[in-house]
Formats: structure tokens, sequence, C-alpha cells
């Protein structure tokens, strides 16, 4: 069996789509990390699936798998990358669709940009989750040369330290150990962020499961909402990223808006062997 995939990205988080509305695609951890090998497969930092909704009201539903093969909950640049392939199929300006945690809207935002609805930033210990109660605001982490970081769930966990510059940060270096610092049971993403203004912020990300990426949509939500807690900015900002800049907006009713570009980067067909690998 072979599979035809698109290749797309945001801002360099790159992915690989694969359409199973029609034919059902449930690929083993070992075939997803086959096909993300960016050596001998096609090369992603995260693999997609379109699913049929599960809902009624909504378009698709989107499975989102790390390059490691793990399933996670959510992923921002994919979700414009979905958003617009729908929107582009029904000639719409919006789409609904599913993700394991939950509803995304999409809305046209010029050409070849996208504003996704992320729904609301968690905020709460729980829901990070953290391995023990504390204020989310403050987490007591100081390892590697970075401290003090902001926890926020965006679907998805974050752990974000604000540093005096985040290009000098050794991101390779210091990002495995704090993925899997023992406060996250289920690790974190990890953003080090500077803010250059209070409407704009550099920001770089360990991303769980994949490691340094060009851009992290979920992480830069997660970086404003962080930045506007501490009073650092205001609720909307430019999150500039290796990849290029999201524009993040954390609503007065909660709710984060993330708006930036996707791009296709070509189409394939996955060969018999590597999706039977």
């Amino acid at each position: 069996m072979t599979r035809d995939f698109l290749k797309m990205h945001g801002l360099g988080n790159d992915f690989v789509v694969i359409d199973a509305r029609h034919q059902p695609y449930a690929p083993a951890e070992a075939e997803v990390r086959a096909i993300a090998d960016r050596k001998t497969g096609v090369g992603c930092d995260q693999f997609i699936v379109v699913e049929p909704p599960r809902t009624e009201g909504s378009t698709a539903l989107m499975r989102i798998r790390n390059a490691d093969g793990g399933e996670v909950e959510a992923c921002g640049n994919a979700a414009r990358c979905v958003g617009w392939l729908l929107m582009e199929e029904t000639g719409a300006d919006s789409a609904v669709f599913e993700t394991v945690c939950g509803p995304l809207v999409a809305h046209r935002a010029g050409p070849s940009r996208v504003t996704v609805d992320m729904g609301p930033a968690r905020l709460e210990w729980t829901a990070i989750p953290l391995a023990e109660a504390m204020d989310t605001l403050h987490l007591p982490i100081d390892q590697d040369g970075v401290s003090d970081p902001v926890a926020v769930n965006m679907g998805n966990p974050h752990c974000v330290f604000f540093v005096d510059d985040a290009e000098a940060v050794p991101v390779d270096r210091i990002g495995p150990g704090l993925e899997h610092h023992p406060l996250f049971p289920e690790r974190t993403n990890v953003e080090f962020a500077t803010v250059l203004d209070p409407t704009r912020i550099r920001m770089r990300v360990w991303e769980r499961g994949v490691g340094i990426t060009r851009a992290c949509g979920t992480g830069a939500c997660a970086t404003l909402v962080a930045a506007a807690r501490r009073g650092l900015t205001g609720r909307k900002a430019d999150v500039v990223l290796d990849g290029g800049t999201l524009t993040i907006e954390w609503t007065e009713d909660g709710r984060v808006l993330m708006t930036g570009p996707v791009a296709v980067a070509f189409t394939g067909r996955l060969s018999a062997g590597l999706v039977a690998v």
C-alpha cells in the first residue's frame, strides 16, 4: 500500500499531512519515525493525519504525531495548515475541525495566512499538568542557567523561561533535561523568550518529542500568555521565532488567537516499504 501526502510548513515547522477521511490510516510509532526521518524518510517535525469528524458541525479530525512517533494533543502551526486545506477545499472563509483536546476554528487572514482560535489558555497546576500543587506563574526550577519559568497549557504543556538573550541560550544542550523535568509527568515543551518591547517577543523553542524546531505555534501562544501574566507585555504581541513571526492575542475572555502563514512545499507518495516499515 502507498499513501499520497502533502509536505506543508508554518514558518519552517514542517509536517507530512495524510488525508485519511476516505481511506483509514493509523500508522505504528515506528512507521511515523521512519517517515519523519530527514535522511531516509520524507522528514518532518510532526506527522498529521486528517480523519473524518466525530461530531456534528465539524469538517474533520486532526491527529498529531511528533517525530518520535508519539501522539500529542495540539500543534498550532499544523492547525493553521489543516484549517487552510479545509477552507481551500470548500471555498469558505472559515473551518471548524477537531483535535483530541477539542474543537478549533480557523479563519482566512489574507493570502496564505490563517487565524486559529486555539481556545483558552489553561493555567491551573492540574491542567498543565504538574506533579504537585504550586503557583504556575513561578515554578521552582533553577537548572542549566535558567530559572523561574511560567507554566501554561495550550492543549499541551509549556514551560516558558524569560531570559536576557534568547539567542545565547544553548537550547540543544539544556532542552532535553528541561523537557524531562520531574515537575512535568507528561514532559513539556520548553520556550526561551526575551521581551524586546511590550508588543514584540523573541522566542526559541525545544519541542517535546521533536527537539529544536524553527517555530512552535502553541509555544508562541504560551509565551504571550506567560508574558502578559508577568506584566511584561500587553495581551497582544508579535512573537519572533527562528522561522518567522506569529501574531498572538490573548482575548479578554481568555481565548488565544494565533495568526501566521501557511505553505505547501510539495506533494508526494509514500513508498510501500516506508508505509509498511
